[in-house]
């Protein structure tokens, strides 16, 4: 699943509110947005993931430029008010919640198993607002990927959390490796030490199975 975004913005000019960027997130690519103005990162994310119309260039999924395609394909993770859940919640709550809009099991031995699956049992009565940001990110990541129909995700400035960028990009690689396609919007900083760092090898990705592997972490679908 190829997600592309060519020559996109908003706006024209010194001081448009986006800039033109380009780049490109496909299963066993990791793809990087690199973004600085205020509202950019929150416009790049829109845009990447469907849900608003650049001023120019092209957002295409497999070669699409189907909105509503991509749109049920990609979710947008941790997207300033948009996609950002209450600091002051719990992770237990913030997961219960996720669970239930997913249609999935909420009770409190669904969220308590798939807390025990993705290494944060220890942090379920923890504040989101104190959460590590690589378990920021793999908490938010993985409820994305348990609603009905996601493939991809779009993450939103993951590095304004603070911490160290070779431990949230982990986290970024265990995804692609298991055949989700991400693209991440960062910071000039942050990507410099993206680039810093070594990229693992997804040759061993099978390419033939386009869903994400998150049968350990899937509680029962509730009946609609």
């Amino acid at each position: 699943m190829r997600l592309e975004l060519d020559h996109v913005a908003v706006g024209e000019g010194p001081g448009a509110p986006l800039p033109e960027l380009t780049a490109v997130a496909d299963r066993g690519l990791p793809g990087f947005v690199t973004v600085e103005t205020v509202d950019a990162p929150v416009l790049a994310s829109l845009i990447a993931g469907g849900r608003m119309a650049p001023t120019s260039g092209q957002v295409t999924l497999d070669g699409s430029d189907d909105a509503a395609a991509i749109r049920a394909s990609f979710a947008l993770v941790d997207t300033p008010s948009v996609a950002e859940p209450f600091g002051s919640l719990t992770v237990a709550q913030v997961a219960r919640e996720e669970l239930a809009l997913a249609g999935l099991r909420s009770d409190r031995a669904s969220t308590t198993l798939l807390l025990d699956e993705i290494g944060l049992a220890e942090h379920r009565r923890t504040r989101l607002q104190a959460l590590p940001t690589e378990l920021r990110v793999r908490l938010l990541c993985e409820l994305a990927v348990l609603r009905e129909g996601v493939r991809g995700l779009v993450l939103t400035s993951p590095e304004r959390h603070g911490g160290d960028v070779a431990a949230w990009l982990a986290v970024v690689h265990d995804l692609v490796a298991r055949g989700v396609t991400v693209l991440t919007i960062t910071g000039a900083a942050a990507l410099a030490a993206v680039e810093a760092l070594p990229v693992p090898d997804f040759a061993d990705l099978d390419t033939t199975d386009t869903t994400p592997d998150d049968s350990a972490v899937a509680p029962t679908r509730e009946d609609r």
